[in-house]
């Protein structure tokens, strides 16, 4: 019998719109240097390792009158060709013209006849710095309904190796497996009805668009991160943030230094996390009075924040074989943009965190995991499906935080220089912020509504503003 979706990935497939996508995606960039990473050397990468993710040679099929949900099918027809695209920058292979392709590319939604993924590898970035190889990047985009437990894996983590070498995998030979018939899966569904009679009340939730109700079936997961946005004790300020949005998509990015965060938690005995909130807060208050919003003392932003909690020290032992760890909570928090001061802006976010952990007001990580599957680079899907499980006017926006780790990786010899997430938006929310942390970095991407966010790329360079900030009060304590 095929393997069936969940209620709540099966509910992500049915309450897509063309406004809200459900795709989680990731830019990585790439030192092109040797003899060089293109394309064939990419489709032959990932011919060489898809059989470590099963699923992306699969394709979800429904069944006839929604008797059952949808099911995993393996694709007769799976053209990795189809998957894994091309496209190149025109010169001079700027950044902004990077981040207008994502934005553009990440807009589209995946075709669902096929295995809900795409990858691009994109040419012609330019060199950073003067001189130099030039740089590929390559884009990823995964439905979330893919990541379905705690052992998922995306395809953009089974290519990448902690050394130039490639690791040797073993060659498979695939053989799809007959495709149902309709009436092979109207028997299963009435069998399955049999043994389960509530499978069907679900599977009506589901089909209706009964989200919440369905998540609150499955785990009661939603219902414990929707009880800690009533206890928050208001609703979400209403900001710029909050919009109808659009079909089309803003990309921006910011890259910063992970040493100057440490350097900030080891002066004022906080946690990185508290040091990236904080920054973040001040870079939305510069952005919101440079669009002549007011800002007043007590003016704040609520952000939905899963985080990893593993601890620094905690450090995977190969790019596929190591876990980043799977100890995750969630917290909404208040980013307090109305302070002038970065240093109190920091103390209260630091307050705030520590007043959720002591608390018990985390979500913990077997709730998210059940909200929503964990892997190193799909723990971003974590933050947006916890999002388009609650009403938006519980928060502004996502903020997603995932430690990486901090050596080189490297996809057919070409080492990885950095790595951006791509964090889609819930419904009626015009940004989301992601960063990982990778070799000595911390990057951001933040994805915008391309119509409400114009100047997504003003807030993307008033991070590292905001981090200097931070970093001028431990000169003048120095």
């Amino acid at each position: 019998m095929p393997s069936r979706l969940s209620a709540l990935d099966a509910s992500f497939l049915y309450l897509e719109e063309a406004t809200t996508p459900m795709h989680v995606g990731g830019v990585a960039v790439f030192d092109r240097a040797g003899d060089g990473f293109d394309y064939d050397r990419l489709v032959e990468l990932i011919e060489q390792r898809i059989a470590l993710v099963p699923r992306y040679r699969q394709k979800v099929r429904h069944v006839p009158a929604n008797l059952a949900r949808p099911v995993w099918v393996d694709d007769p027809e799976f053209d990795i060709a189809y998957h894994v695209r091309r496209s190149a920058l025109p010169r001079p292979g700027s950044e902004d013209q990077l981040t207008d392709l994502v934005g553009r590319l990440m807009s589209r939604p995946l075709d669902h006849t096929r295995p809900l993924w795409e990858m691009y590898l994109i040419e012609g970035l330019a060199p950073a710095g003067d001189g130099g190889a030039g740089r590929v990047a390559i884009l990823t985009k995964t439905h979330q309904a893919m990541v379905d437990g705690i052992s998922a894996i995306d395809i953009g983590q089974v290519i990448l190796d902690v050394s130039a070498e490639p690791r040797a995998t073993p060659d498979e030979l695939w053989m799809p497996r007959p495709e149902p018939t309709d009436g092979q899966l109207v028997l299963d569904a009435i069998s399955e009805a049999v043994t389960r009679p509530t499978e069907i009340v679900d599977n009506v939730r589901v089909a209706a668009g009964d989200a919440l109700a369905t998540v609150g079936k499955l785990a009661g997961a939603a219902g414990k991160v929707l009880t800690m946005a009533r206890t928050a004790g208001r609703r979400a300020p209403g900001l710029p943030l909050n919009a109808e949005i659009s079909t089309q998509r803003r990309f921006a990015m910011a890259r910063t230094d992970l040493e100057d965060y440490r350097a900030v938690r080891a002066a004022y005995g906080c946690d990185v996390n508290d040091v990236v909130l904080a920054v973040i807060a001040g870079a939305l208050r510069t952005w919101l009075m440079s669009r002549g919003e007011p800002v007043a003392g007590s003016s704040a932003v609520r952000a939905l924040v899963p985080l990893s909690v593993r601890g620094e020290g905690d450090v995977p032992s190969s790019a596929t074989g190591g876990s980043l760890g799977n100890r995750v909570a969630s917290f909404l928090v208040d980013l307090p943009v109305g302070e002038p001061s970065p240093l109190v802006r920091l103390h209260q976010v630091t307050h705030q965190m520590r007043e959720h952990t002591d608390t018990g007001d985390a979500v913990g990580a077997d709730t998210l995991v059940r909200i929503g599957g964990f892997a190193p680079p799909t723990l971003h899907a974590v933050g947006a499906r916890a999002a388009n499980g609650m009403a938006r006017h519980f928060f502004n926006l996502v903020v997603t935080n995932v430690p990486g780790p901090q050596f080189p990786l490297y996809a057919a010899g070409a080492r990885m220089l950095e790595m951006f997430p791509v964090v889609p938006l819930a419904k009626g929310q015009a940004v989301s912020i992601g960063l990982t942390s990778y070799d000595g970095g911390i990057y951001y991407g933040l994805n915008g509504d391309r119509d409400a966010m114009g100047d997504l790329d003003v807030l993307a360079g008033m991070v590292g503003e905001s981090l200097e900030e931070l970093l001028e009060t431990l000169r003048q304590t120095g």
